[in-house]
This record gives C-alpha cells, sequence and structure tokens, in this order.
C-alpha cells in the first residue's frame, strides 16, 4: 500500500487548505497518511522542523511506496532533508510552490540557503514534480530560477497565486487524483 506524506510550510496548512482537504480524502480512500504539524508554525526554526520530519520518517514502514506531498516552506524543509547522506528514497516527490530564499521574511531566513548539491531531489525521489505559479508573491518569476537549477520536471500555473486557501485552493481534485494514480502521466525523469 502506498503512503503518504505531506509537509505544510510557514502558518501551517489548515483551515480548509488543499493539504488538509487533501490528507482527508486520502484517508476516506484507505490510505495511510502522514501530515506532521511541525512546531512553531508562525515562527519555524529549521533544526526543529527536520526534527520532526525525521521522526515522522521513522514512524513510515519502509517496505511501503511512499509520495511526499509539499507545500511552501516544506518544500524547502524536504530539500533540507534530501540532501542527508541517509534520507530515504520515495518514489514519487510534488513540491508546491517554494518560497524565494531572496524574499525579505524574517520567519523563513533560518531555512536558507538552499542545499548546494543540485542533483538531491534526484537522488532521493524516482519521479519528482515541482508546481509553480507566475503571480506567486512568495517567488517572483524572476526569482523562479533557483528551482529551475534542481533540475526537475516543472508545472507553472498561470496566475494561480501562491496555491493557498487565499487563492482558492481548499478542496483540489487534480492533485488528489494525481497522487492516487500511479499510471498519471508524469512529466518527470525516473532515476
Amino acid at each position: 500500500m502506498t503512503c503518504f506524506l505531506v509537509l505544510h510550510g510557514l502558518g501551517g496548512s489548515t483551515s480548509g487548505h488543499w493539504q488538509e482537504w487533501l490528507t482527508e480524502e486520502l484517508k476516506k480512500r484507505g490510505a495511510r497518511v502522514w501530515f506532521p504539524q511541525l512546531p512553531q508554525w508562525e515562527h519555524p526554526v529549521r533544526g526543529a522542523w527536520l526534527d520532526c520530519l525525521e521522526e515522522t520518517m521513522n514512524e513510515i514502514p519502509r517496505d511501503e511506496p511512499l509520495v511526499v506531498v509539499t507545500h511552501s516552506l516544506g518544500c524547502i524543509l524536504w530539500l533540507h532533508y534530501a540532501s542527508r547522506h541517509d534520507a530515504r528514497k520515495v518514489d514519487r516527490l510534488i513540491m508546491v510552490c517554494p518560497p524565494s530564499e531572496h524574499l525579505d521574511k524574517p520567519e523563513i531566513q533560518n531555512f536558507f540557503p538552499l542545499p548546494k548539491d543540485k542533483t538531491v531531489l534526484q537522488k532521493v525521489a524516482k519521479k519528482s514534480l515541482l508546481i509553480l505559479s507566475t503571480n506567486d508573491h512568495f517567488l517572483p518569476q524572476d526569482k523562479m530560477k533557483q528551482y529551475f537549477d534542481f533540475h526537475v520536471p516543472c508545472l507553472v500555473f498561470p496566475e494561480q497565486g501562491h496555491i493557498n486557501i487565499q487563492s482558492g485552493y481548499g478542496p483540489w481534485p487534480w492533485m488528489l487524483r494525481f497522487c492516487l494514480e500511479n499510471d498519471v502521466y508524469w512529466p518527470c525523469v525516473s532515476v
């Protein structure tokens, strides 16, 4: 059975956010889902979030396929986890709207810089996909290159904001289908 790990960003992903909705929908279909509530949502500390992620990864059975779905600062958390020499390999990775390292937001600055090794995502996931938006105020278009450098396939959605509750992403049926359908077309490179 496929397991799912959902990682939220700054401020959490509750109150109708698509990640909360996705977690519940996956559970309704009998999936095993981990949606850790990372400490200090509003003032996150990279070390504390990495510790929480490590504890969660230890709970997930290693002999079952794992799909990881991240949003915003959760993407950066996953990048740091993936850069560890003992990072668990996953079957699929979906990263949605990571923030810019050039963003003037003190709450997230301790998560930067990004890992220097730009092959970490290819090493840790059989298939990866990065989803961005052309008008995401956390990642302006002229700053997207910092993520293109990781060399994973990317979908850029036109004018979808930060792909969160404020931009209309409560229920997100497309993401649910994408998570559940193993044979769905992935514009991804397999390793």
